[in-house]
């Protein structure tokens, strides 16, 4: 039933198409990232298309990471979405088995995010499902602000954010590299008032404050940052720091395992070593 089509990103048709499933199943809308120039290659759709329309779908996205002086490329699978009333037909099935022709011998491995309504679904492609570790600490005095809001309106705003991710270097003992363009998802769609910005350490934080907690989702430098210093200096109200990536050094964070929460993890081929290094993957660097 239907064809299976690929890499139609430019395709105003079928994007419209995907687009419309997506809002409809996610009420998440790809348009404005597509316009902006952040949708390239490293996001494919393989998406089932009856009657010029996409029906069901899983996204191809290509992700490298660097870890112990290595450079590791991971293919993520997201936004698996199949239209009501073509559900049930094994459509998604059918898109696992083609994205596995098409990627499992160009990658170290293969991961997604499921929810807990299909867990038992992807092991039927030979996924396993994974732990994954956060770091913590509790702030014992209060710090000295030392970040303020960056606008983060239009596109010359992010352009220059996105130069920077460019050209900084690795705060992450785990890090996505290559691919600003699904940092820049989150920042141009859903993180506009959480860039900040320091001139005395001459860093970027994109962080998410809740009460005395600070979520620190990524740091951008040009040179390496001590994260106790970055953390503090978000000022005096904050006391609980996680982060949302695998520091380079851990010193003065705790490290626990994550409450994956819906959202667990599933591996497939040589993967290991995110449990034996207890990593995770960026929170930026979900698609």
């Amino acid at each position: 039933m239907g064809q299976i089509v690929k890499g139609y990103r430019d395709d105003a048709a079928l994007r419209a198409s995907f687009n419309a499933l997506a809002i409809r199943t996610f009420d998440i809308d790809f348009e404005d990232w597509y316009q902006n120039g952040y949708w390239t290659d490293k996001y494919t759709p393989y998406s089932v298309v009856i009657d010029g329309k996409v029906v069901s779908n899983v996204s191809v996205n290509t992700t490298d990471f660097e870890i112990g002086g290595q450079t590791k490329r991971y293919i993520q699978l997201g936004t698996v979405m199949t239209d009501e009333a073509y559900r049930n037909r094994g459509l998604v099935r059918r898109i696992m088995a083609e994205i596995f022709r098409d990627c499992a011998d160009k990658a170290d491995g293969i991961y997604l995010f499921a929810n807990n309504d299909v867990l038992s679904f992807y092991p039927k492609f030979g996924f396993r499902t994974a732990k994954q570790y956060e770091y913590v600490k509790t702030l014992d005095a209060p710090g000295e602000a030392l970040f303020a809001p960056v606008p983060m309106k239009t596109k010359t705003d992010w352009d220059k954010l996105e130069a920077k991710i460019k050209t900084g270097c690795a705060q992450s003992a785990f890090e996505m590299v290559g691919n600003s363009e699904l940092n820049m998802f989150y920042v141009s769609k859903y993180m506009q008032e959480n860039v900040f910005y320091s001139a005395e350490l001459d860093a970027y934080a994109i962080a998410e404050m809740d009460g005395d907690t600070l979520t620190l989702d990524m740091v951008i430098s040009d040179k390496p940052q001590n994260l106790n210093r970055i953390a503090a200096g978000f000022g005096g109200a904050i006391r609980h720091v996680v982060l949302g990536f695998t520091p380079k050094c851990a010193e003065g964070f705790v490290c626990r395992e994550m409450d994956q929460d819906d959202r667990t993890l599933h591996v497939w081929g040589d993967m290991d070593i995110l449990e034996e290094k207890k990593l995770m993957f960026p929170l930026l660097a979900h698609a």
